[in-house]
């Protein structure tokens, strides 16, 4: 357990940012408001998303496609922290990214089970396009994605012996 510490502190304390910056928009900003940060660049828009990523499935109110996308995300962070057990201690960046993946999915899922939609807030957009809405909790799971990806296309094929 002492070799893994240090990646459960690192997992709290971006759990605990994902939370406080939602607090904080929660509290500060109305629904659907925007507030410019960089005008012509960046907003903070708050918006309830009900669905998946970048906004999949969030017009639907249907209970079942809740209750699904909830047991999806949650089979899915399962394997993830088995995955991330399963990790020799060695492989270091590989845990980084786990632990990304798993911060963030801790944090959409609290979100989901408590408040029965995450909030989206950070808005890049140039002129009328605009990037799907997203928080902290998303960025930890995309970077730590992107990561493992970088990680697992580095990685020279093991060689089997020959018959």
């Amino acid at each position: 357990m002492k070799k893994n510490g240090p990646y459960f502190l690192m997992m709290l304390a971006l759990v605990a940012l994902d939370q406080v910056t939602k607090a904080i928009v929660a509290r500060t900003v109305t629904l659907y408001e925007s507030v410019p940060v960089i005008p012509g660049f960046f907003n903070i828009t708050r918006i309830h998303n009900r669905g998946a990523i970048f906004g999949t499935f969030s017009q639907t109110n249907n209970k079942l496609v809740f209750a699904l996308l909830t047991a999806a995300s949650i089979a899915v962070l399962a394997l993830v922290v088995a995955y991330f057990f399963k990790t020799p201690a060695s492989d270091k960046l590989m845990k980084v990214s786990l632990t990304l993946i798993m911060a963030g999915a801790l944090g959409n899922q609290f979100d989901r089970l408590v408040r029965g939609h995450v909030i989206d807030f950070l808005d890049f957009y140039v002129g009328r396009a605009h990037w799907p809405f997203f928080n902290a909790a998303d960025s930890c799971i995309t970077i730590g994605a992107c990561l493992m990806l970088v990680i697992l296309f580095r990685r020279k094929p093991e060689c089997s012996p020959s018959s």
